[in-house]
């Protein structure tokens, strides 16, 4: 059965409180639950859901951009005579090592 929705007015957007995405964000991800259920509950958009979850982890994990600045000629050489290396660890789970010696290659999305 199809779900037809008739707007008399004009259109607007509508405003979720925090409150209200936190909700139907945990409706969306329990246990047993389908984002795709949820967003028809809500009469909600599926890809809503999904950005808004984006938007709770990076604000909760802190996320912050890296930059990658070369050092300076005194720093270089101070940092040739000890193998340095750049140590990430993520969530306590996996940890990457990149030697200082790895080359920078311009990557851009």
């Amino acid at each position: 059965m199809s779900h037809v929705t008739i707007l008399t007015g004009p259109e607007r957007r509508r405003r979720w409180s925090e409150e209200d995405q936190c909700r139907i964000l945990r409706a969306a991800f329990a246990p047993g639950a389908t984002a795709a259920a949820v967003a028809r509950q809500y009469d909600v958009a599926t890809s809503l859901i999904y950005k808004w979850r984006r938007t709770v982890r990076a604000r909760e994990t802190g996320f912050a951009e890296v930059v990658v600045v070369p050092d300076e000629p005194a720093a270089a050489s101070a940092a040739a005579a000890s193998p340095a290396v750049i140590e990430l660890e993520i969530a306590g789970k996996a940890r990457l090592r990149v030697p200082l010696t790895t080359p920078i290659l311009a990557a851009r999305w």
